[in-house]
């Protein structure tokens, strides 16, 4: 049983039933709870995995009941179909939830947890529920291992499968061709794959690339939608001055992430997919006020990119929560756009963030395919 509650579990989801599948073939079955990609895996989700894609004290609090609820659903599917193991994938409120019920409900059944919550960041007691919880850890960073094993809970580090996306069939003149874009300067806007994000993000994105599309006219701007928001940013792109391109789909995102001369990120798995296509960056965040002020307490570290993280610098500016508006972020990209120098020495500095996050010798999705199986057969 895989579970994931986010466009980016979904897409770790998807790489881990590929693996097990090549592995076992006919003589694994998969159930679970997913999206788009887990679904074209044969995981067909019991419910719409977009509605928990929430990010926040706040809106998990008013979320609370359908996050409950939707934990239910989680056990009462195991209980039918009889998983022999079950991958709970990040989206940590959620999947903690459903572990609790999977325990209650299928006693005995391994659970795995695949991403760990980010305790160096913030709240590291975390680790010790997440050792009562799980039965294994596989993790994506090698330095999240010592806060759980200083619990007891399993850890292996399999790797970011960020790291190892492929992009050697991506074309962006095939792109640029079916759009008719020429040889136009593109700025990619990537917005989020929450909801939330939508609603709070997308905005002063839009309002950035409105003052950067008024002062340079030629520039196009293409926004790659994940599946779980993609109507919204479509309702959303369309209200917009001018014409945009939004496009669905892996192919298409990464096709745009090499059209791409600059991005405007939302904080999120796609800023380390756009480090490693080169693609430098302005990285924006917004939370509900007293979510943001509730975190300022917590966090540990300045930085909210892992590359920014890993360099321990600002590689790509960070523009947060009231400083994330039209014109600053206009201004930021601004800068890269009208300075190759600068672009450049970005993409050369964000390159060298990306080794000191660590890419694993085998891809990440054999490694965890891997050790699920050999918790099946060696518990201990």
């Amino acid at each position: 049983m895989l579970v994931a509650a986010e466009a980016s579990g979904d897409e770790r989801g998807a790489g881990l039933a590929r693996a097990l599948k090549a592995k076992l073939g006919d003589r694994v079955r998969l159930v679970g709870v997913g999206g788009a990609q887990m679904a074209a895996e044969g995981i067909l989700s019991p419910f719409d995995i977009s509605e928990l894609s929430i990010l926040g004290l706040v809106e998990g609090l008013v979320a609370w009941r359908r996050v409950v609820r939707r934990a239910e659903e989680t056990a009462a599917l195991a209980v039918r179909e009889t998983p022999d193991v079950a991958v709970l994938i990040d989206s940590w409120g959620f999947t903690l939830r459903a572990a609790l019920r999977l325990r209650r409900d299928r006693p005995g059944m391994p659970l795995v947890k695949y991403v760990a919550p980010q305790v160096w960041a913030s709240r590291p007691g975390r680790a010790r529920t997440l050792a009562r919880a799980f039965d294994l850890l596989l993790t994506i960073h090698r330095f999240d291992a010592p806060a759980f094993e200083a619990h007891g809970l399993k850890t292996v580090f399999v790797g970011d499968a960020t790291l190892n996306l492929n992009f050697s069939q991506a074309d962006p003149m095939r792109l640029r061709t079916r759009l008719g874009l020429g040889d136009a300067p593109v700025l990619l806007i990537a917005p989020g794959s929450r909801p939330s994000e939508i609603k709070r993000v997308l905005p002063p994105f839009a309002e950035a690339a409105r003052i950067l599309k008024a002062e340079r006219p030629e520039l196009q701007v293409i926004i790659p939608a994940a599946s779980t928001v993609a109507d919204a940013v479509k309702a959303h792109a369309a209200r917009w001055p001018f014409k945009v391109h939004v496009v669905e789909g892996e192919a298409d995102k990464l096709d745009a992430m090499r059209a791409a001369m600059i991005a405007l990120a939302c904080s999120g798995t796609v800023t380390t997919q756009l480090a490693v296509a080169g693609c430098p960056m302005v990285v924006g965040y917004r939370l509900a006020p007293l979510t943001h002020a509730i975190l300022k307490r917590l966090i540990r570290t300045p930085w909210v990119t892992l590359f920014n993280v890993a360099a321990k610098d600002f590689v790509a500016p960070e523009l947060i929560q009231d400083d994330c508006n039209g014109r600053a972020l206009a201004r930021e990209v601004a800068l890269r756009l009208d300075d190759q120098t600068r672009r450049r020495d970005q993409i050369s500095r964000q390159t060298a963030a990306l080794t000191l996050m660590g890419k694993a010798e085998r891809h990440p999705d054999e490694v965890a395919a891997d050790a699920v199986l050999g918790l099946l057969t060696d518990p201990t």
